[in-house]
Formats: structure tokens, sequence, C-alpha cells
């Protein structure tokens, strides 16, 4: 399981590294919440699921995350309470976060695709 955590330290980065990063987890917490509204926990687990278990996403790097997301308008959020009948914020795609996740995928299928040709090379 990859863990991306590089807010708390877990990962030295140079800052370009760090941008792809950054990206990558902004695209993966909107496909989580393209599948419906989640609270902070959900989003790790969905996103872990999603990746047949490969990807944990660090709280370190989670919620600086949303707060990004949120600022951003592409997701917005509300307290309410949890399956567990506990207090949660809950996040949920605005439409600009939708249009976003498409760009997102977009880039991300041509930058891997480039990768793949990069290392494919003889």
């Amino acid at each position: 399981m990859l863990a991306l955590d590089y807010l708390g330290g877990a990962l030295l980065v140079s800052k370009a590294k760090a941008g792809l990063l950054q990206g990558t987890l902004d695209m993966l917490i909107l496909k989580a919440l393209f599948l419906g509204p989640l609270h902070g926990y959900g989003i790790g687990q969905r996103i872990a699921q999603i990746s047949g278990d490969e990807l944990k996403i660090e709280e370190g790097s989670l919620y600086p995350g949303l707060y990004r997301l949120e600022r951003r308008g592409w997701i917005e959020s509300e307290w309410d309470v949890s399956e567990n009948n506990q207090r949660a914020k809950f996040y949920k795609l605005t439409r600009a976060g939708r249009k976003q996740l498409i760009i997102e995928e977009e880039n991300w299928e041509r930058l891997a695709s480039a990768t793949m040709k990069a290392l494919r090379a003889n």
C-alpha cells in the first residue's frame, strides 16, 4: 500500500514532485466525492476502496487537501451526523468540482500515457 503523506514529512520531495502529488491527491478526493457526499474518514476509506487498497491517504494530507479544494470552490461542506451518531463534516462536489474532475482525469491520462511511452522507449 502506498501512503500519501507528503505534508507530514513521510516523503521528502521537490516542489515539482509535491505539486504532482498534491494534484493527484486533489483528483483522488474529487473522484471519491463523485460517488456521493462523505465525511473525511469516509473519503480516505473510499480512496482505499477504489484503489483496491493500494492507496492510503494520511490525515496530515487529506484534511489540508479538503480545505484547499473547498477554498477553490470545487467541494463544499456541512455538518451532519454520521452513521455512528457522531457529528461530522460532510463534503460534496460542486458543479465546478465535477468539471475540474474531468479536466484532472484527462490531464492524468495524458501524463500517464506520455510517461509509459518514455519508459518503454528503447
